[in-house]
């Protein structure tokens, strides 16, 4: 028989995770009940808030005593995040759910983030109408709105509940009815994508699944390149085509799509074969024309739609860029090969285009090729536009040759 954990504040919500608990074994299911809650619970848990703290080196009693929320907040979410994926590995339970605030949101959201791509995770929450980026991450969590506060049971909350529970049992309990996949699995391969590079990874695309690959394919925009380091991090790619690292010009002036400090450090870390180049690294983006910093009012901005606004970036911006790049990939231990494309990074950095800025490009592709000292970096420069044929080809093929010699 199937389990659902139900993790949550069983000492303030005692009586809604009750009502959660009785509802999924009506379902014939199983449940696995985790208290976050502080003070005494209005049930006995299966796993006590005194566990779930010393799971990150904290006792609880003195948490009581000290009547700090903050302390209780940190240990009971770093606990959660330690215990949960470590129950689940130790088939104490299927999929996850839990409600609340923000509080409670917080407190669980972390440690269904930690669990593997597809245990299913449903989280009912007051936070769920707004940007629920901080709670979902780069997992498949699925937040679901309250509508009203979770505190009590009413005709709006019980309806909500209901639903919940039918889903996570529904995911749970049905699993195993669905035929199974017969379709043969391919190897997978990360790629990386801005609108400006689409006809480069459309081409590489199809080259890598003519030989029998299948390929994922990231928008750069912030949360794509998150998701795919998570991915990479994870162990699902045989190898990354990486050609687009926009991200990176977001994360250094301020745009609006970084994808935080960690980008490009997955595949390194893994020694997954990639291949990387700087497909548009001419750009920053922000939103509407008026949403751009007035310090930028004078520079060479390009309206992409009503919504994005590019702004081309200098030479002082891609030599700093280039700085970066190059120690990170300094630190591959597994051969790897960056690709530069000299006829321009994107669509709009060619002749005659918007973006087209020779001294730019120089400059980043100078300071990549002279901070580079790593062996294992190789650099190949082609005299064309990312978005030629050519360069798709040869950098798909380049991958193709580095998963070989890995695979020996």
């Amino acid at each position: 028989m199937k389990t659902i954990a139900i993790a949550g504040t069983f000492d303030t919500k005692g009586r809604e995770f009750l009502y959660l608990k009785g509802l999924i074994e009506q379902l014939g299911l199983n449940t696995y009940t985790i208290n976050t809650g502080v003070f005494t619970p209005a049930f006995t848990p299966d796993v006590g808030s005194d566990q779930v703290a010393a799971a990150a080196g904290y006792d609880i009693k003195q948490i009581v005593e000290r009547h700090d929320r903050a302390l209780a907040m940190e240990a009971l979410s770093k606990g959660m995040l330690a215990l949960v994926p470590k129950l689940y590995k130790e088939g104490h339970f299927d999929g996850i759910i839990s409600m609340g605030g923000s509080g409670g949101s917080s407190l669980v959201a972390p440690a269904m983030r930690a669990l593997p791509l597809g245990v299913p995770k449903v989280l009912v929450s007051t936070m769920a109408s707004g940007n629920v980026s901080q709670y979902v991450g780069t997992s498949d969590i699925i937040m679901m709105p309250s509508i009203v506060d979770v505190a009590g049971l009413n005709e709006v909350s019980k309806t909500i509940f209901r639903n919940a529970v039918l889903a996570v049992a529904g995911m749970v309990g049905l699993k195993d009815k669905l035929a199974p996949d017969t379709e043969q699995t391919k190897p997978l391969i990360a790629a990386t994508m801005f609108g400006v590079t689409t006809p480069c990874v459309d081409e590489a695309k199809r080259y890598l699944e003519e030989r029998g690959y299948e390929v994922l394919v990231f928008h750069c925009t912030g949360t794509g390149g998150r998701t795919m380091e998570s991915l990479i991090n994870a162990g699902y790619f045989v190898g990354v085509l990486d050609l687009t690292t926009t991200e990176w010009c977001d994360e250094l002036v301020g745009g609006v799509l970084n994808a935080g400090p960690d980008r490009l450090d997955a595949a390194i870390k893994c020694k997954v074969p990639q291949v990387v180049s700087v497909g548009a690294t001419d750009m920053v983006n922000f939103g509407p024309r008026d949403t751009v910093p007035a310090k930028f009012a004078q520079r060479n901005l390009y309206q992409h739609n009503p919504t994005v606004t590019l702004m081309r970036t200098t030479p002082d911006e891609n030599v700093a860029m280039g700085r970066i790049m190059a120690g990170k990939w300094n630190k591959a231990e597994a051969p790897m090969v960056l690709m530069l494309p000299d006829g321009g990074v994107s669509m709009i950095d060619a002749d005659g285009q918007p973006f087209e800025d020779k001294v730019a490009r120089k400059a980043l592709f100078d300071t990549l090729k002279q901070g580079i000292d790593n062996p294992n970096v190789e650099i190949d420069e082609l005299d064309c536009n990312i978005n030629d044929k050519r360069f798709a080809q040869t950098a798909a093929q380049k991958l193709l040759d580095l998963i070989e010699a890995a695979k020996k």
